[in-house]
């Protein structure tokens, strides 16, 4: 996230979320009321995140999706004030999906009795880092590992010549969003444990795993400069003027991103094969969208397993 006043409009918004679910557990009345104030929340911080992802970062799919996010977070707590009450479902999944990625974004290194307690966002990114350098040397490419601008061994030095090319691995490098994501959704419905335990079991071996191949493929095509292709193009698509960034443009902005919203609807098809409470949410998000209501469970032949098997 871009700063401080950022993370602490995060956890605002996730405190809100969450403080909606308890209130709801003891007056249903006042979790709507509190919920919907968190959809607004939420609205607010997708809106002072779209100039980081539009200007900064430089990505068209994330852009988009946070400009979308704006009015879809306004209008999910309008239907939830007006009554559907499926949102409520879909309100305690963002509540647990910040309680999972937060911590890793925003808790800096700490000392106590004199011990260091690392950051945890620094453990996550040294460590797919340095599974991505296995990789990478698997392969057949060599590389060095540095420190980078954040002081974490998460760096790739490549040279081109006499040009160094630095990729590193930052927080949004470790499919964490993702796997926070899966975790809210199936942590928010009312499905068995055990069967909320098989889902999270499909769903984050897969996305750690895909996401060691993309950190993988990125880090090699930038770093050999593989996707050298429409310089002049890609350059004014992305508004950079450094050509050792178009194979990174490519290989991160186009390709893999492109790869990963098909990768996120897979994985999501094969976990609510097990968890098929989830698609009260995504019957939500399609009504948000089309107007419509759908019975997914009826159109893709799923039913919920019996929970004598859970």
């Amino acid at each position: 996230m871009p700063g401080l006043l950022s993370d602490i409009l995060a956890w605002v918004v996730i405190a809100t979320f969450v403080a909606g679910v308890v209130a709801t557990g003891r007056d249903r009345g006042l979790g709507r009321n509190v919920m919907t104030a968190g959809w607004v929340l939420f609205a607010l911080f997708w809106l002072q995140l779209i100039p980081h992802f539009t200007l900064v970062h430089k990505s068209y799919i994330e852009g988009l999706l946070t400009i979308a996010a704006v009015p879809a977070s306004l209008y999910a707590g309008w239907l939830l004030y007006s009554g559907r009450d499926s949102l409520f479902v879909l309100s305690r999944a963002v509540a647990a999906m910040g309680v999972v990625y937060l911590p890793f974004e925003t808790i800096p290194a700490l000392t106590l009795l004199g011990t260091t307690v690392p950051a945890p966002r620094g453990v996550l990114m040294e460590t797919v880092a340095a599974q991505t350098n296995f990789l990478i040397e698997s392969l057949g490419y060599s590389t060095t590992m540095i420190t980078g601008d954040e002081g974490y061994l998460n760096t790739f030095l490549w040279m081109q010549g006499s040009h160094r090319i630095e990729v590193s691995v930052v927080l949004a490098c470790t499919g964490l969003g993702s796997i926070a994501i899966f975790a809210g959704l199936i942590a928010a419905v009312d499905a068995p444990i055990r069967r909320k335990a098989r889902g999270l079991a499909i769903a984050v071996p897969i996305i750690y795993a895909l996401n060691l191949f993309r950190t993988t493929f990125i880090t090699i095509s930038v770093g050999k400069q593989y996707f050298h292709l429409f310089v002049d193009e890609i350059l004014f698509l992305f508004g950079s003027s450094d050509p050792y960034m178009v194979s990174f443009f490519i290989s991160d902005r186009i390709i893999s991103q492109v790869l990963a919203v098909v990768a996120l609807i897979g994985i999501t098809y094969l976990v609510v094969q097990e968890v098929p409470e989830l698609l009260t949410i995504i019957e939500d998000v399609l009504y948000m969208i089309t107007g419509e209501e759908h019975d997914l469970r009826a159109e893709l032949g799923i039913d919920v397993p019996d929970d004598r098997r859970a």
